[in-house]
């Protein structure tokens, strides 16, 4: 069978969504084409982002090769799964231009956050014939040859019904992650580095050491299927670094969940120690570290690194279950310490009724005083999977998830403006999605 796996062109023009709007390489594409090759199955990966591809440029390629599956993400960010922009207007467009008049039509998949929150909505806004809800990396090969009740997550659409499959999720085990294969992707072409402030030449990538998190936040849309932590082959994970350093690539950025859980990480770090021309960033928790773990992570030329610290009381990180085993004046301290080893140090705040204004400015100024960056607090997004949005809106997410989240999020901030690290002003989702129905 042949699959194309496209990533297409984005826009975050009036979204709610303020990462990176840079390219980044689609690591969920390159994972599930080796899982398809594996199986025996022909592979077209097209990264329209990175090249700038429009719909025209893509059909033809599609065209020639001639595809039984076209297989495309409803989210492009590393933060794949706990923080998609919510619209879904982007594949709406892309799979309505990839499919209408083709000689033959492919069957056409949908994977991510929105086809795991919300399958049914997904199938319908994007026209798609099949979502698969959790990690989709090694059950797309089953649709070639599998019956869809028995392949975990499915979702699709049958005489004019929408069936799913008896098991609700698709979980990888990481271990048969193999060594993902960037030969023929035009690495050359990144030339952007995520959340890093300090110049570095060369290039900059993405890696995934392991998925999942032990934790369970309240904001983190995680907990449908990225509850266990699994960490993927040492070996493997250091072979594409080689590769990745062999191509010009000076920076990599690791797209885990949460880095630092275990003891297995420390010795990714003793390798990365040993490439002094490689600079790393990541995002973790401040209680998986001390001294020593900061002495480490200079050794192993940590450029950037971002702490959810999310609040300055503890009765504020209960609220969110953060299960934080330090007290504030650790975290304070952990994070000036954390200054002298590591360039560029951010800690994240989410705004709560348990933080006085005034305490948290005077957090904020000694930290900035020492060199840390600090956000301005703002509300949480009660993301559809999330325990958050069950909270807020007192029931599991069903088709209106995420307009109903999306109008609350944009509700607080009617007075007060948005984040400090958001810039623009997010339009309604209906309006966003409504010229591409």
């Amino acid at each position: 069978m042949k699959f194309a796996l496209v990533n297409p062109y984005w826009s975050w023009e009036g979204s709610t969504y303020f990462g990176s709007q840079a390219p980044v390489v689609p690591l969920e594409l390159l994972g599930a084409r080796e899982f398809l090759r594996s199986a025996g199955h022909h592979v077209l990966l097209i990264d329209a982002f990175l090249l700038k591809l429009t719909t025209d440029e893509v059909r033809a390629q599609l065209e020639r090769f001639n595809e039984d599956f076209l297989v495309m993400p409803t989210a492009n960010s590393y933060l794949f799964w706990r923080c998609p922009q919510p619209e879904l207007r982007v594949p709406q467009a892309w799979l309505r231009a990839l499919t209408t008049h083709r000689t033959r039509r492919p069957t056409t998949v949908i994977i991510g956050p929105h086809g795991s929150s919300t399958p049914v909505a997904t199938l319908n806004k994007t026209g798609a014939d099949v979502v698969l809800r959790g990690e989709p990396d090694s059950n797309l090969p089953l649709l070639a040859n599998t019956p869809r009740f028995a392949i975990p997550g499915c979702v699709w659409r049958e005489n004019g019904k929408i069936m799913q499959a008896s098991e609700p999720l698709g979980v990888v085990d990481m271990k048969e992650v193999t060594r993902l294969d960037f030969s023929d992707y035009p690495i050359e072409l990144h030339t952007h580095k995520h959340h890093i402030f300090t110049p570095v030449e060369g290039l900059g990538a993405e890696l995934e050491f392991a998925r999942g998190c032990p934790y369970a936040c309240t904001f983190c849309n995680k907990t449908q299927f990225r509850n266990k932590y699994r960490e993927r082959d040492l070996a493997e994970v250091v072979a594409e670094i080689d590769a990745l350093m062999a191509r010009g690539v000076t920076y990599i950025y690791f797209i885990d969940e949460i880095f630092g859980v275990g003891k297995n990480v420390r010795l990714l770090l003793e390798e990365i120690a040993k490439r002094p021309s490689l600079s790393i960033g990541f995002q973790t928790r401040i209680d998986l570290w001390d001294e020593a773990g900061f002495d480490l992570l200079g050794r192993a030329h940590c450029i950037s690194m971002e702490c959810g610290i999310e609040s300055i009381t503890e009765q504020g990180r209960d609220e969110m279950n953060k299960n934080c085993k330090y007290s504030t004046e650790r975290i304070t301290e952990l994070l000036v310490y954390a200054k002298t080893r590591i360039p560029w140090v951010q800690a994240n705040l989410i705004k709560t009724p348990h933080d006085n204004p005034d305490e948290v400015r005077a957090f904020q100024d000694h930290l900035k005083a020492n060199g840390v960056w600090v956000s301005e607090p703002v509300p949480m997004f009660p993301f559809p999977g999330s325990p958050e949005y069950v909270t807020t809106f007192g029931a599991q997410p069903d088709d209106r998830a995420w307009e109903r989240a999306h109008e609350f999020y944009l509700n607080l901030f009617t007075a007060k403006g948005f984040s400090d690290i958001q810039d623009q002003q997010p339009v309604p989702l209906t309006e966003l999605e409504a010229a591409y129905r």
